[in-house]
């Protein structure tokens, strides 16, 4: 009974607060939130939403989540959607009602759906939505239920259920209008029917501009508000080719809204300003403008690791759905503190900012670099393999088939990154899916036979007089081994595909590639493949190099024979401590970092033919003693020959 009551009395607080709040105001918004805890079958929404104020009722079960009630002033709705949502057994979902725009919205598990379209303002407005059921708790149904930020209950109920109130809808602007004078502007979206046609926001300041005969062009500037300085107003440039493009009317609206937080939810990783611009003509579709209209935004600092995009609002792709595309925007002047789009449509406009990922500056010679450094790399390691497969035939080193599974590893991943840029623009999707899988395999494989490398030469220095374990077991361990993860994540899918390298000069056109996707299962597999087996190689690779170190540096052949110190520099560069770099990549050094680690990795299949080629002369030039190419040098010298040539 404790759980119950205390249950009982969260509700009776919260209902107190939501009295006490709005006994001078009235609600110009309503927020619930909550978790569906539901099965792991098919999923789907029901909505009967009919007009009045008797309230509405928020209920789930196993399979289904359900809207209904009368709140609306005219919109109606009956029917069924399939969510088609992952089998999760939790969804975190919100519904948002503004009874100023007969607006109610719904976003679950990542969708965000428009159950009511906005309307123009009516007489009376439903709102004051406060909680007045006590369901019963199940194993199925909503729990974390929450009011805004106050929390109802943490435990799992059936349903909800909130009574609303009438209210005069032009006495509820009024209250919106006072309080955005004031500088606290509630939560505004962007209008537009399902048709495309204009609906203004009742409480929105729209301009109303005639393009006469001799129309040669018109600035309009946003209305200046209370609290708001000059200099963050936004101005649209309409031009002449807009009359032009007009076939059934010459009047033009420009509507200006503010604090459009509303949408911020939409996207995880980016914002958007908080004055959305709309533009729009009567009963007219104007697309592909020949002179775009400009639109000067002015807002607060952006930083230059954050990348921005002029968008526009878009219904056509899902009705049900908003989106913020780039199509038909691009950015004209930019600053800190302003922004220029230039549209060659009409509908909503703003800036959407790229909180994440970071844009990569200098990306340009980045590309070029890498693209050099692959190019070179795959050359080498051919000419390395040729070398390695000659030496074979002349002596029979144990070490040999691994230097040839590193090189063959390492020509094969220079190769496809050579190569992923082109396949991304020219195969797209389906191809990058291969194409990414095969790219992270090769990484892969190269971490592998790196590690060998190294656990290699601490075997011949620490354990001379034991077997050392047969070339076909480093086979399946080099090659078998790395696409064991592959696979599996192939199986889970959605992990690889087209990636978008956003570089911080030139945002609206991001660099394509086939890699691994930018989302929350990619970003997973990411950590729990490469950079997890790129950590244990660099620590076990340092550890290794430094016993080995630890161990011959006292031995006349270290201090005699160049050759084991060009050894271990070999080792130390190339097996891990240059992909090491990644994790440094952070703070005032970072551009001189990331330049570095692409230099050195990219031309690290050229660095590994170079390292055995000046071991092979300096063993010529030392008279031909049987120094070997191991990956150990001189640093077995002859106490190992025999071992070496078993």
């Amino acid at each position: 009974m404790e759980p119950r009551l205390t249950d009982h009395l969260r509700v009776v607080l919260i209902f107190i607060i939501l009295i006490s709040t709005g006994s001078s105001e009235n609600d110009l918004d309503s927020k619930f939130c909550g978790t569906w805890r539901h099965g792991k079958g098919s999923l789907s929404l029901n909505v009967n939403i009919s007009t009045g104020c008797d309230g509405i009722s928020i209920s789930a079960n196993q399979s289904a989540l359900s809207i209904d009630g009368q709140i609306t002033a005219q919109c109606r709705r009956l029917n069924v959607i399939q969510l088609g949502l992952d089998s999760e057994e939790e969804t975190h979902f919100c519904l948002y009602w503004e009874p100023l725009l007969d607006q109610l919205k719904l976003q679950v598990g990542g969708k965000n759906l428009t159950l009511c379209w906005p309307a123009s303002l009516q007489g009376r407005c439903c709102t004051d939505l406060s909680d007045d059921l006590i369901a019963p708790e199940a194993a199925y149904g909503i729990k974390n239920g929450m009011v805004k930020t106050d929390l109802i209950t943490p435990n799992i109920r059936t349903a909800y259920r909130f009574k609303g109130q009438h209210i005069d809808c032009k006495a509820l602007c009024d209250q919106e209008s006072q309080r955005s004078t004031q500088g606290n502007m509630t939560e505004q979206t962007a209008v537009m029917s399902l048709d495309g046609g204009r609906i203004e926001h009742p409480c929105a300041r729209s301009i109303e501009v005639e393009m006469k005969e001799d129309f040669r062009g018109y600035n309009v500037t946003s209305p200046a508000t209370k609290g708001v300085s000059a200099e963050s107003t936004t101005t649209v440039h309409l031009p002449p080719a807009l009359k032009q493009a007009a076939k059934k009317t010459s009047k033009v609206v420009c509507t200006f809204f503010q604090n459009n937080s509303l949408f911020q939810e939409v996207h995880k990783k980016a914002r958007i300003l908080d004055d959305v611009v709309g533009i729009t003509m009567e009963n007219e579709v104007i697309t592909n403008l020949s002179e775009p209209i400009r639109i000067a935004f002015h807002h607060d600092v952006i930083p230059i690791r954050h990348s921005r995009k002029c968008v526009s609002w878009d219904t056509r792709k899902d009705p049900l759905q908003v989106n913020w595309l780039v199509d038909g925007c691009e950015i004209g002047q930019k600053g800190a503190k302003h922004t220029e789009c230039l549209c060659t449509h009409l509908t909503y406009f703003t800036v959407l900012v790229q909180m994440e990922p970071r844009p990569v500056r200098h990306l340009l010679a980045l590309t070029a670099i890498t693209s050099l450094g692959c190019a070179v790399s795959v050359i080498s390691c051919v000419a390395l393999i040729i070398f390695l497969f000659r030496k074979s035939r002349r002596c029979n080193e144990q070490s040999i088939p691994i230097h040839l599974g590193l090189a063959v590893s390492l020509a094969f991943l220079n190769l496809l990154f050579f190569f992923t840029g082109v396949l991304a623009n020219v195969g797209g999707e389906s191809v990058c899916v291969w194409v990414g899988a095969g790219l992270q395999y090769t990484l892969l494989s190269s971490f592998t036979w790196m590690g060998i490398e190294v656990f290699h030469t601490f075997w011949l220095v620490y354990r001379v007089f034991s077997p050392f374990p047969k070339y076909y077991v480093w086979y399946l361990v080099g090659f078998v081994l790395p696409a064991v993860p592959i696979i599996i994540l192939a199986a889970v899918g959605d992990i690889y595909g087209v990636r978008e390298v956003v570089p911080s000069d030139d945002v609206a056109n991001p660099y394509l590639m086939c890699w691994m996707k930018d989302n929350h299962k990619a970003l997973l597999a990411h950590y729990f493949t490469n950079m997890t087996i790129l950590a244990i190689l660099v620590s076990s690779g340092i550890v290794m190099l430094f016993l080995v170190y630890r161990e011959i540096r006292t031995r006349d052949e270290w201090r005699q024979n160049r050759v084991a110190f060009l050894s271990i520099w070999g080792l130390s560069c190339l097996f891990g401590a240059t992909w090491g770099l990644t994790f440094l990549d952070f703070g005032p050094l970072s551009d001189f970092i990331l330049f570095l680690s692409c230099i050195l990795n990219s031309f690290q299949g050229f660095l590994l033919m170079l390292r055995f080629y000046m071991l092979d002369w300096m063993r010529k030039q030392a008279g031909g003693s049987a120094l070997g190419s191991s990956s150990s040098g001189s640093t077995r010298q002859h106490m190992l020959q025999a071992q070496e040539k078993s």
